[in-house]
């Protein structure tokens, strides 16, 4: 099947006019790709331009404190990719003269770097012919071809990028590739294709048969579980206790108020003060709720409840947990916390919800003892 000649006719025609469109700078396409991975587009794009604004180079981005990289990447969530890009960044710095690899083969090797980003950065940035096979592009190929197989088998997968090599097109394969995802992200969509825009609908077997929402076919998803985590938000002497996470692990080197998963038939507020004293070695009074804090990660979702607390006076320092701060309300807002913990804050100052800024807490600490 030749598709490249009415893809690319039409990605000329109707692609969207997007800041990673317009430049040719390997890095810059690079954080373009890490940032779009899991995440929408019109998210990404003021992510894009402040982060690039931020690092401009590799350089920049290799000599960054991580804090600072996290900072930058607070919200856009997925916090693996912003560690792994400064990983990636002083690897190409070390060992590739501050220039990254322009071979998919060589990208593979940089953390964080697969497949699916390895050709797309290979092929945007280097033109060279290597394909790509995203979410998007998955949808594509399984109607084009109607392949009813679950695209989570290892076969199927296999087919999936053969079949984007097979169609490639070796004289723009940076485009071919947008032009396969854009197809996907604005006519090929999940539910209603517009079938009669498509520039590939005369040679689409799903379409022919009348069935596109049937593909891909994909295997069942269990039951998302849902944890209920007591969160404290310890103020002592005019400041508040913030903790870091491990380096390794979901949101790793992130900040957030202390807290721990509530136990089956446990009374949330028994929770905040059980978590802080075994977890952290805190003993608090636990005073009034804040309201709680829905989020939701890939694989399960929580809801977070915050309690103003107060640390006894002889016991301030957290003994289980190193990596620990006291701040007044203002410096809250240098730190990179996660999304519900911004949330958290957000409304102690009675501010919408988003990135924390100046001025918080004021009236928090005076209520709650501090």
């Amino acid at each position: 099947m030749t598709v490249s000649a009415p893809l690319l006719a039409w990605y000329d025609r109707a692609r969207r006019d997007l800041p990673w469109r317009r430049t040719a700078d390997p890095y810059a396409i690079w954080v373009s790709e890490a940032m779009l991975q899991q995440t929408q587009v019109a998210t990404v794009i003021p992510y894009y331009h402040r982060f690039l604004q931020r690092f401009p180079t590799v350089q920049a981005l290799a000599a960054a404190p991580e804090g600072d990289v996290l900072k930058a990447w607070e919200g856009l969530g997925y916090y693996s990719r912003a560690r792994n890009l400064q990983k990636a960044a002083r690897v190409v710095l070390a060992d590739h003269g501050g220039r990254l690899p322009d071979t998919a083969a060589a990208l593979k090797t940089l953390p964080g770097i697969g497949p699916y980003m390895a050709g797309a950065v290979a092929s945007i940035a280097f033109g060279r012919s290597e394909p790509v096979l995203d979410g998007n592009v998955e949808r594509v190929l399984t109607r084009l071809f109607a392949i009813a197989d679950p695209v989570a088998g290892r076969a199927t997968r296999q087919h999936l990028w053969a079949l984007a090599a097979e169609l490639l097109s070796p004289a723009r394969p940076g485009d071919h590739n947008q032009a396969m995802m854009e197809l996907g992200a604005t006519l090929c969509t999940p539910r209603a294709p517009a079938c009669g825009a498509c520039p590939l609908s005369a040679r689409c077997r799903a379409a022919a048969a009348g069935n596109p929402e049937g593909f891909p076919c994909k295997t069942p998803r269990a039951a998302t579980p849902h944890h209920h985590i007591a969160v404290g938000v310890v103020a002592h002497g005019g400041r508040l206790l913030l903790v870091r996470r491990p380096p390794k692990g979901l949101l790793g080197g992130m900040w957030e108020f202390p807290g721990g998963r509530v136990a089956d038939g446990e009374a949330v507020a028994d929770g905040v003060a059980r978590n802080l004293r075994e977890r952290f070695g805190l003993t608090v009074a636990v005073a009034t709720p804040l309201a709680p804090v829905r989020h939701a990660f890939t694989h399960r979702r929580v809801t977070l409840h915050p309690f103003h607390c107060r640390a006894a006076a002889d016991a301030v320092a957290p003994r289980f947990h190193v990596d620990h701060r006291w701040l007044a309300g203002d410096a809250v807002a240098g730190l990179a916390l996660p999304r519900a913990h911004q949330k958290i804050a957000a409304q102690m100052a009675g501010q919408p919800s988003g990135p924390v800024t100046g001025q918080l807490f004021g009236q928090t600490l005076e209520a709650a003892g501090g």
